[in-house]
């Protein structure tokens, strides 16, 4: 790893970034160590050069959205973090949506809402980018990425910029051929539908009241801290072995929504790893079922 080269080519090239950036300003959990350079990208061309200078001077990088599913290491992040937030252009054609992948979820209902077009209500609310979307294929309330998505462009490991219809794309629970592999988004489209936008916005209201009412919104967290598991619900599994409001440090399962894992204020990555570790043990131990987390832990070990 040659981070003065970086910096040094970074700086020939005027691109802005940080050093020692504290990850805990870049996620929801509110948790995590420093990155060793962060920087935060404002077109698809520099996001190329700065792939490339990573690679070039054997430096590890980590893309970044808005870091709404993250755990991030309180050791930190070794090498490089390159936010896509500046990627955050959206366009709309007709019923067809084309949006930078740092375009947040937030502003792309928006947009879809007010053009009266319709798809997109199942996702207003979640704390994400449209890229991190298609990249975990998020959902909710009956909808999900896979449903709305019909092509993606994306860099490749040789920084060639490469197209992905939806079929390509593998698209399953909270998985897709992105998080398995080294490719970035860089945009997505979507093909919505016409609609009211009244009614539109009635029911972008009604999905984020219930997010509102049945979610603990008001602690940093990381969503639904574990994937569904067959046949059963986390939460309910949770609840029912009486882990609702149990604690490591400041990390505690949601008095809420026994589903979410919050941050009470001081919560470590540490204390969030042991709570996930009790929760899935007394759960396997009590029913037999194997929770497996949602939540992506990144940085060192």
């Amino acid at each position: 790893m040659q981070i003065d080269n970086l910096k040094n080519r970074l700086n020939e090239c005027k691109i802005e970034y940080s050093l020692n950036e504290p990850m805990s300003r870049h996620t929801t959990f509110k948790i995590g160590g420093n990155a060793d350079v962060f920087v935060k990208v404002r077109s698809y061309d520099e996001l190329k050069l700065v792939v490339a200078f990573a690679k070039e001077y054997d430096t590890p990088y980590f893309i970044l959205g808005k870091g709404s599913n993250l755990l991030v290491s309180d050791k930190g992040i070794e090498g490089l973090v390159i936010s896509l937030d500046g990627l955050d252009n959206i366009k709309i054609e007709g019923e067809t949506l084309i949006c930078g992948a740092g375009a947040s979820l937030r502003a792309v209902c928006l947009e879809a809402q007010k053009s009266a077009l319709a798809g997109l209500q199942f996702a207003y609310g979640i704390p994400g980018t449209i890229g991190g979307a298609l990249y975990m294929n998020a959902g909710a309330y009956g909808g999900e990425m896979s449903q709305v998505v019909v092509s993606a462009t994306a860099l490749d490991s040789f920084g060639n910029l490469r197209e992905f219809s939806v079929s390509e794309m593998n698209l399953g629970y909270r998985t897709s051929v992105f998080k398995n592999s080294n490719l970035i988004i860089t945009s997505v489209t979507m093909k919505l539908r016409f609609g009211d936008a009244t009614a539109i916005k009635a029911e972008m209201d009604d999905v984020f009241a219930r997010r509102r009412d049945k979610q603990p919104l008001e602690y940093p967290s990381a969503g639904s801290t574990f994937k569904r598991p067959d046949g059963y619900f986390a939460g309910a599994l949770i609840e029912q072995n009486n882990l609702k409001g149990v604690s490591v440090g400041d990390a505690q399962v949601s008095e809420k929504h026994a589903g979410f894992v919050i941050n009470r204020g001081n919560a470590t990555c540490c204390d969030v790893l042991a709570l996930i570790d009790k929760i899935k043990h007394t759960v396997k131990a009590a029913d037999g079922v194997l929770l497996e987390p949602e939540v992506i832990f990144v940085g060192r070990k």
